[in-house]
């Protein structure tokens, strides 16, 4: 038998891709080297597909560098791919742009009604100082941030969802029963979530369910099954509240 929304005590978030827009920021950010090209060739499909091969790629290789350096590291290999021209500081200023990656516009909002009902965890990708600029963003205090930083792995390593659970229940008191995953992103969250026994919220912003494109995070082979699907966070939001 389905559980429903109100069962779960805690929502893990995935936050880039879920909660803040990072791919309108990584297009953004990869303006300046398009203008300094005089390039006109690279659309934004593009674009984002190239990051989420090479953002997918330096994941895996360097596990353990810290996330504006892996932005640079994977601007330049961008550039390269479209063959244009960059140099240190473009590179550096793409990683350092996660700060100024907008949030969605439904993401305060849907975050303090979410907040009435559930602990608030963030599991992300990014280090602790470029999620702590992106919180001021999202309106509310979480009850626990874990970040690749502290894991010493990026998503999809299990290593993160071992923290995650470990950590939740030493910190929280909460069990894997408890949790209720709550992602974009297939490769970085929904696979390694299920592989992991926690039941999961698909925020699916791209529609891929209905047929959209991929974008910044890498194509999955095979969909994993979801308990939930959302195409907004309002509208999960405003889903729970329907059952309270």
């Amino acid at each position: 038998m389905s559980k429903l929304l109100t069962h779960y005590k805690v929502l893990t978030f995935d936050c880039y891709g879920t909660l803040i827009d990072w791919e309108s920021g990584i297009w953004d950010a990869f303006q300046p080297v398009l203008m300094r090209n005089g390039c006109d060739s690279v659309d934004r499909q593009a674009g984002l597909l190239a990051f989420a091969k090479y953002e997918t790629r330096q994941e895996r290789e360097t596990p353990g560098m810290a996330y504006p350096r892996l932005l640079t590291e994977v601007h330049s290999a961008m550039a390269a791919c479209f063959n244009l021209a960059t140099d240190a500081e473009l590179d550096d200023a793409f990683g350092a742009s996660v700060p100024l990656w907008p949030a969605f516009a439904d993401s305060a909002d849907a975050l303090r009604i979410l907040k009435k009902h559930y602990q608030l965890v963030i599991l992300s990708n990014v280090n602790r100082a470029g999620f702590a600029a992106s919180n001021q963003k999202l309106g509310v205090e979480f009850d626990a941030i874990y970040t690749a930083e502290d894991v010493g792995a990026y998503k999809p390593a299990a290593a993160n969802f071992d923290y995650l659970i470990a950590n939740l229940t030493t910190d929280l008191g909460l069990g894997k029963d408890d949790i209720l995953h709550t992602a974009q992103s297939l490769h970085h969250d929904h696979v390694p979530a299920k592989r992991a026994g926690l039941a999961n919220a698909w925020i699916d912003r791209q529609r891929l369910s209905a047929g959209g494109e991929w974008g910044a995070t890498a194509e999955v082979p095979e969909r994993p099954s979801m308990d939930f699907t959302y195409f907004s966070m309002m509208e999960m939001a405003r889903a729970t509240e329907s059952l309270t």
